[in-house]
């Protein structure tokens, strides 16, 4: 994505380029947060409900948290454009699975970035960075928990299994 830089930017323009694109993967993830909370809302799944709701604000924010610090040091955040958000689901657990998937894929990326802001002696962006990284490993290890709660309860009414699961 080629973008025009400020004349004195403190991030590396390559880099730049890269949190761009992680703006863009983190709108995504927010646009696939409120499809899974619909799909929930509509099956009565409550507590499932209101977790991708406040995951899809989550994501929300880490995007803008990332649009103002490109924009506080010089360069420019472009605003993505939002496209092929998934809508339908096979089922809950599966919703959940997709969601780990989704927060590997973020990690995988913030971890690129991260690696070329230490190759460019890009040390401000390193150092944002390094509150992603560890937000993404709680991510992870909370959708890892939520499956490991349908594995516990394999055969149990879906609507007991929403009730267990973490509105947060």
């Amino acid at each position: 994505m080629k973008t025009a830089v400020r004349k004195q930017m403190t991030i590396d323009p390559l880099v730049m380029d890269l949190l761009n694109n992680q703006i863009a993967m983190e709108m995504k993830a927010s646009a696939s947060y409120l499809a899974m909370a619909s799909w929930c809302d509509q099956r009565e799944l409550l507590n499932s409900k209101e977790f991708f709701y406040k995951q899809a604000e989550e994501e929300r924010e880490h995007a803008m948290k990332i649009f103002t610090f490109i924009n506080d040091n010089g360069g420019a955040a472009i605003s993505p454009n939002v496209q092929n958000v998934n809508n339908e689901f096979e089922s809950l657990r599966g919703i959940y699975e997709t969601s780990l998937e989704m927060e590997i894929s973020v990690t995988q990326s913030i971890f690129k970035i991260f690696k070329s802001a230490r190759k460019e002696d890009d040390f401000v962006t390193e150092v944002f960075l390094q509150w992603f990284i560890t937000e993404q490993a709680e991510e992870e290890d909370t959708f890892r928990s939520i499956i490991d709660i349908f594995d516990l309860m394999e055969g149990m009414p879906l609507k007991m299994i929403d009730e267990r699961l973490p509105k947060e």
